[in-house]
């Protein structure tokens, strides 16, 4: 698979998730708004096992309560939980906020750090936070794995992978740089609207005639 199969399926891709009217993931909305990595790991933590709509209600209300860590610090574990409510597991997510920010200021000064080791040192941050807040946070370039992106990808027959690291480092291996980024983006959107988890819409894939679907029992 070359430069040009990726970029006619991101394009493709695009054109049909455009159809469905969806727009961007929580998280890449709350990026594009804040520009700042903080407020990108916030809303990633947040993200976690959180529907999308909730994920974006929630963040922007923690983040215009404490938008840097030393504001975060001065509210307690409740105001946070009760800020990020409800969102999955709120109240592990509201004690890893306030313990993060306090790591940030005594180990980095009050700033996000931009490699995948610091930010994976940080409590309830895995490899999907780290490299989510790596993209668009710090605008450098990882492959972000989500559930979409894991399955998705095996579905389509790019890879044969059993979990989202093992789907990481295969995927680096055969999509060229410049589509790291994107990959997430484009992928969750999709697996919302099109290529579901269960029973996906292959009657408005681009890709349906090559797709393998691997997986898929049912369709629609």
């Amino acid at each position: 698979m070359d430069e040009h199969y990726w970029d006619e399926l991101f394009a493709r891709f695009k054109t049909a998730i455009e159809k469905e009217g969806r727009t961007l993931p929580s998280v890449s909305l709350v990026a594009e708004e804040r520009k700042d990595p903080f407020g990108v790991l916030i809303a990633t933590l947040i993200s976690l096992r959180t529907k999308d709509e909730v994920t974006l209600v929630a963040s922007k209300r923690i983040l215009d309560l404490a938008n840097n860590p030393w504001d975060m610090v001065r509210l307690s574990e409740e105001e946070i939980a009760q800020a990020i409510y409800p969102a999955g597991f709120y109240k592990t997510k509201a004690r890893n906020i306030r313990l993060i920010s306090d790591l940030l200021i005594e180990r980095f000064d009050g700033e996000v750090p931009s490699t995948q080791e610091e930010l994976m040192s940080l409590p309830g941050v895995g490899i999907k936070t780290a490299n989510l807040t790596l993209n668009l946070g710090f605008g450098i370039d990882a492959i972000c794995v989500d559930c979409h992106v894991h399955q998705i990808a095996n579905r389509l027959g790019w890879i044969e992978t059993k979990s989202p690291e093992e789907s990481e480092k295969a995927l680096m291996k055969i999509m060229p740089q410049r589509f790291w980024i994107p990959l997430n983006e484009l992928l969750v959107r999709y697996g919302q609207v099109i290529c579901r988890p269960v029973s996906p819409f292959c009657s408005k894939c681009p890709e349906t005639e090559r797709c393998p679907k691997v997986g898929v029992t049912k369709s629609r």
